[in-house]
Formats: structure tokens, C-alpha cells, sequence
């Protein structure tokens, strides 16, 4: 097959199209504005101070697996989250350390333990409740940090610009599949540090059948779905 002067674009969605029709599938994404899925399970953030408390003066993170964006990774230390009515053990701790603790659970987590936390973006620790989080060398008590993690899409600059979306900017997203639907209120993070990938938490992944390594579409300003 002569694919000379062929314009590489529209040669995968030609193949992409073939392959999911041979699958017995319908080609549901415009693959020029996919984007990988991750599914976050509850986790933690640790400051120095925090880290020094649960594990001892000094003491340092293991990475265990590396994640979708540069630098991020799962250790291999765990504690155990405690709120007013039961404890959520063997959280992950995700590094590298950060400026502020910050713990990060779904909504059915935060109902089995009695914590009412807000749906906010990473950081913002306004208003939210705390929780005592306990290592192998003690345990503290933070007054806040403890949050459900806004659904956002992490892309570099380039793809902002591709996408034409802005950081910060509120996005749709369409899911594909027999549990699909839109999802709004999508917060984008540009950055050049970041690579492209869109983070959802268990809750939302087992609502829209989704899980780590899927795709969904970045629907334009306007789209209807």
C-alpha cells in the first residue's frame, strides 16, 4: 500500500475507525480531541512536618510506581485516615512532599469515616474539615486538608493551545460506552511540566464505567453532546 502524501491525521482515523468497527464497536470519540483517563484512589500528601511526625525526623518516601505526570509517584508508605466515625487504612502516600498535607478521599469514603469535605481543586484548603492521620512512629491531627478532588484534565501548554482552553477554564467532557454521559465542571490545569491526562476518583470512574488507560473526548465551547 502506497501511503505517500497521505495525511497522517486522517490515516488514523481511518485505521481507528476500521478497528472498532472490526471489534463490533461504533467509533464514539473524535481521536483529535481524546484524552486518558486515570482513576485516582484515596490518597495523601504529606508536608515535612507531617512527614517527620508519622515516620520520624528526616525519614523519606520510597517510590513504589511512577504516575502519568513528571516527577509524581506512588511510595511505598501508607497511614491510616480516622474521622469521627471510622478509620480508612493503608492510604497511599503520593510524592513528593508538598507544601501543605493534603488528603484526598471520595464520597463514599468520606461517609463511611463522618467527614463531610467539600469538592474542591488541589490546594484550596478553605473551609474544609480535618482528620488525624496516623504512621508507624505516631499520628497528628490536621485542622483541614481533607478534600474530594475536583475532576480536572492536566495538559501542557501545547495542548491548551490545541484544545483551545486556558488554565483554570471550566470544560465538558463526553464518556463513551454503555455507562457514558457528559461530565462538566472539568477544571483544566495547563503547565509545561504537565502531560496530558485527565483525573476522575473511584466514585466517578464506577459511575461512568471508566478506568485507568480509558479515553473520553474533550467536547469544544458550545458542543452539544
Amino acid at each position: 500500500m502506497n501511503l505517500q502524501g497521505v495525511d497522517r491525521n486522517e490515516l488514523v482515523k481511518v485505521v481507528t475507525k476500521l478497528v472498532v468497527e472490526k471489534l463490533g464497536g461504533e467509533v464514539e470519540l473524535d481521536p483529535d480531541r481524546q484524552i486518558k483517563i486515570g482513576v485516582s484512589n484515596h490518597h495523601v500528601h504529606l508536608d515535612r512536618p507531617t512527614m517527620d511526625a508519622l515516620f520520624g525526623a528526616g525519614s523519606e518516601l520510597h517510590p513504589m510506581k511512577l504516575l502519568g505526570q513528571p516527577g509524581q509517584y506512588a511510595s511505598a508508605e501508607t497511614v491510616t485516615v480516622t474521622g469521627p466515625r471510622g478509620s480508612l487504612k493503608r492510604l497511599r502516600i503520593l510524592g513528593p512532599l508538598r507544601a501543605k498535607t493534603q488528603v484526598e478521599i471520595s464520597a463514599t469514603d468520606a461517609r463511611t469515616i463522618g467527614i463531610n469535605p467539600p469538592v474542591r481543586e488541589s490546594g484550596h484548603h478553605e473551609g474544609t474539615p480535618g482528620c488525624k492521620i496516623s504512621g508507624p512512629k505516631g499520628e497528628i491531627e490536621i485542622k483541614d486538608g481533607v478534600i474530594v478532588a475536583l475532576r480536572h484534565i492536566h495538559m501542557h501548554d501545547d495542548d491548551a493551545k490545541r484544545f483551545g482552553v486556558t488554565n483554570g477554564e471550566n470544560v465538558r467532557v463526553k464518556v463513551p460506552g454503555p455507562r457514558g454521559g457528559i461530565m462538566d465542571n472539568v477544571v483544566v490545569r495547563s503547565n509545561p511540566k504537565y502531560t496530558l491526562e485527565m483525573h476522575i476518583d473511584t466514585d466517578e470512574g464506577n459511575a461512568f464505567g471508566l478506568k485507568t488507560g480509558d479515553f473520553v473526548e474533550l467536547l469544544k465551547s458550545g458542543e452539544k453532546a
